[in-house]
């Protein structure tokens, strides 16, 4: 069976493509059968950091032409790995339907190799979520920078309450629970996942543990790019600590990369870093994450849990996937602020950065309620 490794960043360029690209190459030099899809849907240029010529199979097509999925797995220049491209010339690519998603999920598990290495897009969508989680071993990408370790923290958040959701389903007494919790978002903000695990325990003793198991299971894992000091490295404990504390959440340490203006040089020849400069420090930092996920044995979410089965395919969710990515950057920010490791200079850079993209958050939840309301009104069942 294949192991799929989704690699996924709660912010933009910190280096998610750059490690998806040469990680799939380093695998290959070392005999192994990977596959490396672009599913940075609506923004996909994967291509150009391992330099493939753009052509006409992809995923854009494949959900259009109605090929064989077979057909857009290409060959590229280097050893073991092939590549499928995305395609950010599809209009409404980067919001499939649940039908598609399924289709997509189901046609990647099936692909015979030995890693699937998935390029996500940046930040929280739930498609993003929904593809991080088809393994309990996916890498997240970060940087010192203070917005980077909390918008890499915060999508582990994310990624943890779409865990808890899709185990605790509607009809369960736990879901019941959950759902009257979240009437009230300012306490639901404050409670964190160990506490909120001994309320469920109470209500679904059943289901809380098999959350329990599978929160077990979960174990992603961290690389910290961009590094300029080796005091930037206690940016990946923060990270780790808070999730430990306020999620309950064991991540694991794959490795760092230091910054190296060499990636702009090897992105400008269309050459990833490990075929450019394999001896430079930042080539040599890659082949030991490559090491890393060789050696680790791979793993599972349990059999019940299918990520097929994630359906958000309507109004009601999408409204409530606002709201939420909202309060998250509320509470995200509280736990940080809490763990008391923030320079003032780093809160007040931290709090402008916030402050900015909340204002963004209200105004996507304001524009998806009209849509709401519109639905509501050309006569849709919300």
């Amino acid at each position: 069976m294949s192991q799929i490794i989704p690699i996924a960043s709660g912010k933009g360029g910190v280096g998610k493509s750059l490690l998806s690209a040469n990680l799939a190459i380093a695998l290959g030099q070392q005999g192994k059968r990977v596959v490396l899809a672009d599913l940075d849907l609506g923004a996909s240029n994967l291509h150009l950091v391992i330099g493939q010529r753009p052509g006409k199979a992809s995923l854009g097509s494949w959900f259009t032409e109605k090929n064989d999925f077979r057909e857009i797995i290409q060959p590229t220049d280097y050893q073991n790995v092939s590549f499928i491209a995305g395609d950010s010339q599809i209009p409404d690519l980067t919001s499939l339907k649940h039908l598609q998603k399924v289709k997509l999920i189901k046609n990647l598990k099936n692909i015979d190799t030995d890693y699937i290495i998935l390029d996500l897009g940046a930040g929280t969508h739930q498609f993003i979520l929904d593809m991080f989680l088809l393994s309990p071993q996916g890498i997240i990408v970060s940087a010192p920078a203070v917005t980077a370790t909390l918008n890499g923290y915060l999508f582990l958040k994310n990624a943890v309450f779409r865990l808890l959701y899709t185990t605790f389903k509607k009809g369960t007494p736990g879901r019941a629970y959950l759902d009257e919790l979240k009437k009230d978002s300012a306490a639901m903000q404050k409670l964190y996942i160990p506490q909120l695990i001994q309320g469920l325990a109470q209500q679904d003793p059943q289901t809380t543990q098999l959350f329990i198991n599978r929160m077990q299971q979960f174990r992603p894992r961290l690389v910290m790019n961009m590094i300029e000091d080796p005091k930037d490295a206690d940016r990946a404990q923060r990270i780790k600590s808070s999730c430990n504390q306020y999620l309950g959440l064991e991540i694991e340490y794959l490795g760092l990369m230091y910054r190296d203006m060499l990636q702009d040089k090897a992105l400008a020849s269309q050459l990833p870093v490990v075929v450019y400069k394999p001896q430079s420090v930042l080539g040599q930092a890659i082949y030991r994450i490559a090491d890393k996920v060789i050696s680790t044995p791979a793993h599972e979410f349990d059999a019940e849990f299918n990520p097929d089965s994630f359906n958000g395919d309507n109004f009601q969710d999408v409204e409530e996937d606002a709201n939420e990515d909202f309060n998250f950057r509320l509470s995200g920010i509280d736990d940080i602020v809490s763990s008391g490791s923030l320079s003032i200079s780093e809160l007040a850079e931290m709090i402008k950065t916030q402050q900015y993209e909340i204002t963004q958050l209200r105004k996507e939840n304001n524009l998806l309620k009209s849509k709401l309301i519109k639905a509501s009104q050309q006569g849709f069942k919300l």
